[in-house]
């Protein structure tokens, strides 16, 4: 798996909205930052849906986990 950093103002769910990155280094608690996933034939991330919730659960919880990052600005 891999780390893919959401470009500033990205739909979260667009695969075609992400960069691949390093370790990423988001810091707050509003908006997806990063997420790690497999990479697709492209380079960007599968967006699986079990994926999809831990995202959502990130935001509701206002907490990163271990496959999402988090950001305070959009």
């Amino acid at each position: 798996m891999a780390w893919f950093q959401l470009k500033a103002n990205g739909t979260a769910t667009d695969p075609n909205d992400y960069t691949s990155t390093g370790t990423p280094t988001c810091s707050g608690d509003n908006h997806i930052c990063a997420v790690q996933a497999s990479p697709d034939a492209n380079n960007k991330p599968i967006l699986t849906p079990a994926l999809k919730d831990e995202m959502i659960n990130a935001l509701n919880n206002t907490a990163s986990s271990s496959n999402v990052q988090l950001r305070n600005t959009r």
